[in-house]
């Protein structure tokens, strides 16, 4: 699923786009937005807010989309819309006469009074790269999830934004164990987790490739997100994946037991392949 940088990096090149320009073509393909005809109207703005994409009307609404799994907004130009439009995947084209935002493979999409975005979007925590961003509500909201801090990271109710990767990496690098309960950290952990994870966001949106090592060459992006099997970085364990997270909301959690305090409870500790290996040696690890 897309993150928050990501999607930021998606609002962003939208708005500059459609913003301030006339809608003469619009196709919302949602069984609830079929009949829906925004042309006519203009484009006040198109924000991220979390892993949500904002996309404000002068007429009053929003159209409120969020990625999920496998969706994105492209923009093309209206010489090549037309191509565009007969894809079985496309859920939503908004054009002006010089550029069109083409929603493909969405996994929401629905329309909503600007004023009522609330109704949307108002459960969601404080966004690491939003004009809300407060470190200390963020922390405190940790805190009082009950969660491990793996889980409660993930939870957009908490901060909104991360995502396995940036939950994964942050961890890491902070040296801080996925199934800790968020209540037996300290507060300078925590703000340590948080503001790490905040910088790692920050200065993604910035760039198509996603990078916590700072090398932007393929394979060597990161530290242990998508690098289960293989050698940690830092003290050569192998780097584990296992499930984190209540019942029927669990998610993937990247770590290295050498580093993170050892092997999760959710981790058998049987042999793990690399990730798109079909050969080669399985890395496994007993509990001390």
């Amino acid at each position: 699923m897309p993150e928050g940088d990501t999607v930021w990096r998606t609002a962003t090149r939208l708005h500059k786009a459609l913003a301030g320009a006339e809608v003469v073509l619009c196709d919302l393909r949602f069984p609830d937005l079929a009949t829906v005809d925004l042309r006519g109207a203009m484009t006040l703005e198109v924000v991220s807010r979390g892993k949500h994409v904002l996309h404000r009307f002068d007429s009053g609404v929003t159209l409120h989309s969020h990625l999920r799994m496998e969706g994105q907004w492209r923009v093309e130009s209206p010489a090549d819309t037309a191509r565009w439009l007969r894809r079985d995947d496309l859920r939503a084209a908004i054009g002006t006469a010089a550029w069109s935002g083409l929603g493909l493979r969405l996994g929401l999409l629905e329309l909503v009074a600007t004023s009522a975005e609330s109704t949307v979007v108002g459960h969601l925590g404080p966004d690491l790269l939003g004009a809300d961003w407060d470190l200390p509500t963020a922390v405190a909201n940790l805190r009082a999830s009950g969660d491990t801090i793996g889980s409660a990271l993930l939870d957009q109710r908490n901060l909104a934004g991360i995502g396995t990767l940036w939950a994964s990496e942050s961890l890491f690098l902070t040296r801080i164990g996925p199934w800790t309960p968020a209540a037996d950290l300290d507060p300078g952990d925590l703000e340590r987790v948080v503001s790490r994870a905040h910088a790692l966001l920050d200065q993604a949106r910035h760039h198509a490739v996603q990078s916590s090592t700072g090398v932007r060459r393929r394979g060597e992006e990161h530290f242990v997100h998508a690098r289960s099997g293989r050698p940690c970085r830092r003290c050569g364990t192998t780097v584990r994946v296992a499930m984190i997270g209540p019942a029927l909301r669990e998610r993937t959690m990247f770590y290295c037991p050498g580093c993170q305090h050892g092997l999760g409870p959710t981790d058998d500790g049987r042999p793990q392949r690399p990730m798109g290996s079909t050969s080669g040696r399985a890395g496994t690890y007993r509990r001390a």
